[in-house]
C-alpha cells in the first residue's frame, strides 16, 4: 500500500479526534467554571460542574478501602435510567457478596441518591469521557463487570473496558433506524458497540438494526423499569402532607413537568377545572422552574416544603412537589396522570404511573420508547398535542368511574405481563462473576 494511503485519515479517525478535542475542551471549561460557583446553587448545570471538581481524586480515595466480593460498575445517565438499574442492583446483591459502584451523568440522579442509596456501595458522578479520565477511572474502580443503562455510549470508557477485558452489558436499549449509528458521524459510536459483551434490547426492530451494524450478541428482553416500578408500588409508603391535600379528592398528577409546553397544557387544564386537585412535580427543582409553575397557576398553589400535616388546604388547588426523588411514589395519590417530556425526544417514564392503574397522557414525541404506543393501543394512554386535546381526554374520564376501573384493570394486567426482565438479565450478568473474584 502506498505510504500516502496508509497515512490518510479516515472519517472515523477525524470524528475520534474531533470528539476528544471537544470533550477535553469541555473538561477544561468546567474546571474554570466550577471555581466561580457559590456553595448553595441548585441548578442542574452548576451542580454538574461542581460534581466534576476533583472527582477522580474522590473516587480514588473512596475506592481505596476494602471491598466485598467482585466489583460491578453500573452507569445511568439520570434518575430515570436508575429506575432500570435499581432492580438489577437489588437482585445482584441478593445473588452474592459484591461491591456495587453507581455513576450518574446528571445531577437529577446523583442529588436524589447522595444521602441514601441502598444496595450501592459507592456513588459518584461519571468523570467526563476524556481518554485520561476513562483510563484512570477504570484503573481505580477495577470492575469485574460493567452495566450501562439504555443509551449510554461513551467511546473512551467503552474502549478502556474492552482493553481491560471487562465483560460489559447494555440494558434496555432501543436502536432505531434513525439513531446516531446510521448517521454520517456515527462510526465512532457503532465502533464502540464491540465493547459490549451482550446488549439487551426492548424490541425485535432494535435487534435487526444491530444486526445491520454487524452486532449479533443481542437478547430481546423485557424492561426492568416494570420490575422497579412494581416494587415501588408494592412498597408501603405514605406522606402526611399528600394525605391531607388529597383527602376526599380525586387528584391529577402532573409528573416530570419539563418545559413550557408541558406546563401550559396542565396549567390550562387546572384553570378550566378549578374544583379538581392537582399535584405538580417539576423535573427540575431550580428556582425558575418552581416560580414558573406558581406564575402559570396564578395563586391557589402551595409548595410541599412549606406544608405539614396541619396545613389548611381548603383554598389550595395545586400542590407543587418541590422535592427530589418522590414522583414514583406520589403517583399512588392520583386518579389521572400527565407525564412530561413528550414535546422533546426525552419523554419521562409512563410506567411509573401505569403501575398504579392510572390513565396517562403525554406529549407527541414517543418514538424513542416502546411503552407509550402500547398504552395507546390498550386504551390506557393518550397522546396529546395541545391543551384542548388534554382537556377532552380528561373530561371523557373525569366522571366515568366504570371506565376508570376498566383502565385500572387493563393497566395492572399489562404491568403484570411485563415484569420479570430483571431475572433474565441478572442471570447473564452474574455468570462467572464470583469465580473471577
Amino acid at each position: 500500500m502506498p505510504r500516502h494511503d496508509r497515512n490518510r485519515l479516515t472519517l472515523t479517525d477525524i470524528m475520534n479526534i474531533t470528539y476528544n478535542i471537544a470533550v477535553n475542551a469541555m473538561n477544561s471549561a468546567l474546571r474554570l467554571y466550577s471555581k466561580c460557583l457559590g456553595k448553595n446553587c441548585r441548578r442542574k448545570f452548576p451542580l454538574f460542574a461542581k460534581g466534576q471538581q476533583g472527582l477522580l481524586d474522590r473516587v480514588a480515595a473512596e475506592m481505596s478501602g476494602e471491598r466485598q466480593g467482585p466489583t460491578v460498575w453500573f452507569h445511568a445517565a439520570s434518575l430515570g435510567e436508575y429506575a432500570v438499574a435499581r432492580p438489577l442492583i437489588d437482585m445482584l446483591k441478593k445473588a452474592g457478596p459484591c461491591t456495587v459502584v453507581l455513576t450518574f451523568f446528571s445531577p437529577s440522579g446523583y442529588q436524589a441518591l447522595k444521602d441514601n442509596h441502598p444496595g450501592v456501595d459507592h456513588l459518584f458522578y461519571l468523570p467526563l469521557d476524556t481518554r485520561h479520565n476513562a483510563k484512570r477511572f477504570i484503573e481505580i474502580v477495577n470492575p469485574q463487570k460493567a452495566v450501562f443503562i439504555i443509551s449510554e455510549y461513551w467511546p473512551n470508557y467503552l474502549q478502556q473496558l474492552k482493553f481491560h477485558s471487562v465483560p460489559t452489558y447494555l440494558v434496555s436499549a432501543i436502536v432505531r433506524e434513525d439513531s446516531q449509528f446510521f448517521r454520517w458521524y456515527g462510526k465512532i459510536y457503532s465502533k464502540s458497540l464491540s465493547a459490549f459483551t451482550r446488549i439487551f434490547v426492548l424490541n425485535e426492530s432494535s435487534r435487526f438494526n444491530l444486526r445491520m451494524l454487524g452486532y449479533t450478541d443481542v437478547t430481546v428482553s423485557g424492561d426492568p423499569l416494570f420490575d422497579n416500578a412494581a416494587l415501588v408500588a408494592r412498597t408501603p409508603w405514605s406522606d402526611q402532607v399528600f394525605d391531607a391535600f388529597t383527602a376526599g379528592h380525586k387528584t391529577f398528577i402532573a409528573g416530570s413537568i419539563s418545559d413550557s409546553k408541558d406546563l401550559d397544557l396542565v396549567a390550562t387544564l387546572a384553570h378550566r377545572h378549578p374544583d379538581t386537585k392537582f399535584i405538580f412535580v417539576p423535573h427540575s427543582l431550580d428556582r425558575h422552574s418552581i416560580e414558573s409553575i406558581e406564575e402559570a397557576l396564578k395563586g391557589r398553589t402551595l409548595r410541599y416544603t412549606d406544608c405539614n400535616a396541619d396545613t389548611d388546604f381548603s383554598n389550595t388547588q395545586v400542590l407543587i412537589a418541590d422535592t427530589m426523588g418522590m414522583l414514583a411514589r406520589i403517583y399512588r395519590y392520583g386518579t389521572w396522570a400527565y407525564v412530561g417530556g413528550g414535546f422533546t425526544p426525552l419523554l419521562h417514564s409512563v410506567i411509573e404511573a401505569t403501575v398504579y392503574g392510572l390513565p396517562v397522557a403525554f406529549g407527541p414525541m414517543i418514538h424513542r420508547k416502546v411503552t407509550p404506543q402500547q398504552l395507546i393501543e390498550l386504551g390506557i394512554g393518550c397522546k396529546v398535542t395541545d391543551s384542548d386535546e388534554l382537556d377532552r381526554w380528561w373530561t371523557s374520564l373525569a366522571y366515568d368511574d366504570a371506565q376508570l376501573a376498566s383502565i385500572r384493570s387493563k393497566a395492572l394486567e399489562y404491568v403484570d405481563s411485563n415484569v420479570g426482565a430483571t431475572n433474565q438479565i441478572i442471570d447473564t450478568i452474574k455468570q462467572g462473576l464470583w469465580e473471577k473474584s
